[in-house]
């Protein structure tokens, strides 16, 4: 199963035997956001962002986290 993160949109794998019916929150190891998903019976029912990851003003070129 394949999740978007909804902070940079990077595709995140989970396998099917471990998160089949999952609750809770999932981790982006690309750019440290945590979302919360509700798995049930390996379709995913609700995807939400928890929180984005402190990057103390050194966001990558192009990915800047301040609204103009």
């Amino acid at each position: 199963m394949k999740i978007n993160c909804l902070s940079c949109g990077h595709n995140i794998n989970l396998e099917d035997s471990t998160y089949g019916d999952y609750e809770g929150a999932i981790k982006c190891y690309a750019c440290g956001a945590i979302l919360e998903v509700k798995l049930i019976e390996g379709c995913i029912k609700s995807v939400k962002l928890h929180s984005l990851a402190q990057t103390g003003g050194n966001a990558p070129a192009g990915k800047s986290r301040t609204r103009e």
